[in-house]
């Protein structure tokens, strides 16, 4: 069974193609970024040292899609002249919809639904969704929502302290990134050689969030209904207090647009930063120059990790594993060191010297060490790949 597996950006693409009829063999992987825009560049490749690099970005979604579909028969993963045997998307969010769906026009209106929330996500999900329904209209589109892998959440963690009637609205927390939360727990639950692990998973990148894993479910997150909550993100704010809406706008005079601007758009670790960068990694660099509201930045970031996994560690009733995942997660040794500092207290002892260079096992913590700390790279795609398989077969 042939499964294209998407991940879909605002203006970003990026696919892997898994056969997965008697074992998991990937068999191409691509990516486009800046879709649409005036800067843009593609990547993709095969195994055989096949590959095919652009520095154009792709005008539109269907072309991006056209591309790939190019690359992979030309490359011979895909059959000339077939098609893939599903596409599965990691799909963010849907009103009244979660788990894994069929992505049908009222699944999409679902998603639509919540494009206010989610205004970075939902609309070129669907934009692209529609696009391969028109250009394969044979081929099942399967939707792996992120909400799913919290769906065990109990009211008292999903509910918001609002009117009770509004839950009946589907105004709830919600979780996001549960594809990579539910591979860091497969990972580490198969390096660990057990099932019944408390983790903390941290996937940290343009967009951050935390889990806390029991028996390789979500019973708690950083993400509410929107992903513009939680840790601060690239540009999103993340969790502040709602009342600055009212005050930026009835105070300030701000807009309803310039208020989502502002969060949105120029928070953050950009906000942090004093404008700097959103990007960790020009951050870091800075701070290691002596840029004072870089090095803010960075300690802010990672005081708000650190806080959070002391209170999942408490709603828990303890930590066996903290997992770091994501771009910043992967590769940042200072947010890590950072948002590990003082939890000795938690038996979490960090190996500095792992830590700056993280072995091939990713265990960055000492042998003593009562909690385990590993490194990892995440992969949404095969998960998403996994259920969309599951799916199909009934």
């Amino acid at each position: 069974m042939l499964i294209l597996s998407c991940n879909v950006g605002s203006t970003s693409f990026k696919y892997r193609l898994y056969d997965l009829s008697r074992e998991e063999r990937e068999l191409a992987q691509g990516q486009f970024e800046g879709v649409a825009r005036t800067e843009g560049n593609s990547r993709h490749q095969a195994p055989g040292g096949y590959q095919q690099v652009s520095d154009v970005p792709a005008d539109s979604y269907a072309a991006a899609i056209d591309e790939s579909l190019g690359f992979l028969r030309q490359s011979g993963a895909l059959p000339a002249g077939s098609l893939p045997d599903a596409v599965a998307f990691k799909t963010v969010a849907a009103l009244g919809y979660t788990g894994v769906q069929a992505l049908t026009e009222d699944v999409l209106a679902a998603m639509e639904g919540l494009n206010t929330l989610l205004p970075a996500h939902n609309p070129p999900y669907v934009a692209a969704i529609r696009q391969f329904a028109r250009m394969m209209p044979s081929v099942p589109l399967i939707g792996s929502f992120e909400t799913g892998f919290f769906s065990d959440m109990q009211p008292a963690v999903y509910s918001y302290p609002l009117p009770a009637e509004l839950a009946g609205k589907g105004i709830r927390r919600n979780g996001a990134h549960g594809a990579s939360h539910e591979y860091v727990a497969g990972w580490v639950a198969q390096r660990e050689g057990r099932e019944d692990l408390r983790i903390v998973s941290c996937h940290l990148g343009g967009s951050s969030s935390m889990a806390a894993i029991v028996g390789g479910r979500g019973v708690d997150t950083t993400i509410g209904m929107s992903m513009q909550t939680g840790l601060p993100h690239n540009n999103r704010a993340g969790d502040i207090d709602p009342y600055l809406t009212l005050y930026f706008m009835e105070t300030l005079g701000y807009s309803a647009e310039r208020v989502k601007q502002l969060y949105t758009k120029e928070s953050g670790l950009l906000g942090l930063s004093g404008g700097l960068s959103a990007d960790l990694r020009q951050i870091q660099q800075a701070a290691d120059a002596g840029n004072v509201q870089a090095r803010i930045a960075i300690e802010a970031f990672s005081y708000q990790i650190r806080k959070q996994i002391g209170a999942f560690a408490a709603a828990m009733g303890g930590l066996d594993v903290v997992a770091f995942t994501g771009g910043i997660g992967q590769h940042s040794v200072s947010v890590r060191a950072g948002a590990l500092t003082g939890l000795d207290f938690l038996g979490i002892l960090l190996d500095a010297e792992r830590n700056a260079q993280p072995p091939e096992d990713g265990l960055i913590s000492t042998p003593k060490s009562p909690v385990r700390v590993y490194t990892l790279a995440t992969n949404e795609e095969i998960i998403i790949a996994r259920k969309a398989k599951a799916y199909l077969e009934g």
